[in-house]
């Protein structure tokens, strides 16, 4: 684990963020003329007209992927995006610095709750059993017609460009979470989390965040990406109960202590 002051994590952080805004500038010139804007009803259900600004790659180099979730950029298969929305500017890019995290009574909560869970870290995969509890959650929280299981697992988690896995909850051998992680030297990528609606009272999304933190310090992992920070969603204001978190404001990744 990552045994330096804390002062002196932000200032590395600081150094770190320079040099990829410098890299980023100049990955980005070249690769910009491969961007299209894609216009979408919010899937988080705002009442505003998305605009996903978003690229398909072939492989990227570890670094490559590393700049562009540094950048604020999420991945979606083989794609690469930003939110470019005209009238809405909710989704704001959060991240995590394992080693300066310190849990609160309620985090602490969940991993007393959770005590009987069994994790795995597997290879990505679809079996019969990811595929029947990942529907289970789609049809509970996300009843859309669009939304099923094997189109998340075929055209969101499957890709080609980064190195992915998952990460496997069970109690008494029975699966009721599965997170979708993507995997660099120095990053870790939260892209999904789905569990058993009926396990609501584990607070399965706070317990995979924490087990997240917890795999990162054993790999000396520095920077957890958790996706966007939506204030008035509370499937992704959860995430603000993490401290510090670092919010990506501009093109600048503000601390936010508690």
């Amino acid at each position: 684990m990552n045994s330096q002051p804390k002062n002196m994590v932000g200032t590395t952080a600081c150094n770190y963020d320079e040099r990829c805004r410098s890299e980023f500038t100049s990955l980005q010139s070249r690769v910009n003329h491969l961007f299209v804007d894609i216009n979408i009803s919010c899937p988080y259900g705002l009442p505003y007209v998305s605009t996903f600004h978003q690229a398909t790659f072939a492989p990227l180099s570890e670094r490559a992927m590393e700049l562009f979730l540094a950048a604020g950029y999420r991945r979606n298969g083989n794609c690469l995006y930003n939110m470019s929305c005209q009238d809405c500017s909710a989704c704001i890019p959060i991240r995590l610095h394992p080693a300066e995290f310190s849990a609160n009574r309620n985090q602490k909560r969940a991993l007393t709750k959770n005590r009987d869970v069994q994790k795995a870290l597997l290879p990505l995969q679809s079996t019969e059993e990811d595929y029947m509890l990942c529907e289970k959650f789609l049809q509970a929280r996300y009843p859309k017609e669009t939304n099923t299981a094997t189109g998340y697992y075929r055209d969101f988690f499957f890709n080609s460009i980064v190195n992915s896995a998952q990460l496997q909850y069970r109690v008494n051998d029975r699966l009721i979470g599965t997170a979708i992680i993507d995997i660099g030297y120095n990053w870790l990528n939260a892209v999904y989390f789905y569990f058993d609606p009926e396990e609501s009272r584990r607070s399965l999304g706070t317990y995979n965040i924490l087990c997240l933190i917890d795999l990162c310090r054993e790999w000396e992992i520095e920077f957890l990406y958790l996706g966007y920070f939506i204030q008035s969603v509370p499937a992704m204001s959860y995430k603000g109960n993490f401290y510090p978190h670092y919010l990506l404001v501009g093109d600048t990744w503000v601390n936010k202590e508690r």
